[in-house]
């Protein structure tokens, strides 16, 4: 069965500005936290490349998730264009020749 989806985008801007603004001062916190941590040079630097690789993969796999959400719209875009197409060529009224 297929589902219905709306075209019409429900992040507001506000919603965005909101999510952007946290994730950048979730990052400057962390940021922050390494940079004053009573470590030596090397414990910082491994702590920022484990935050480097962290923040890229979570860009990476929601860059992932949105491309499967929208593949799978357009398939049920395509499937329910065929079922509407099948619906309005179909006369039950013709008798098969």
């Amino acid at each position: 069965m297929t589902k219905t989806v709306s075209s019409a985008s429900s992040t507001t801007a506000a919603f965005f500005a909101q999510a952007a603004l946290s994730f950048g001062l979730a990052l400057i916190a962390v940021a922050a936290g390494i940079v004053f941590l009573p470590v030596n040079g090397w414990v910082r630097g491994f702590l920022a490349l484990g935050m480097l690789y962290l923040v890229t993969s979570a860009f990476t796999l929601a860059k992932c998730v949105r491309d499967r959400q929208d593949e799978n719209s357009v398939v049920t875009r395509v499937d329910q264009a065929r079922l509407d197409k099948l619906l309005a060529e179909h006369d039950p009224f013709k008798t098969p020749a």
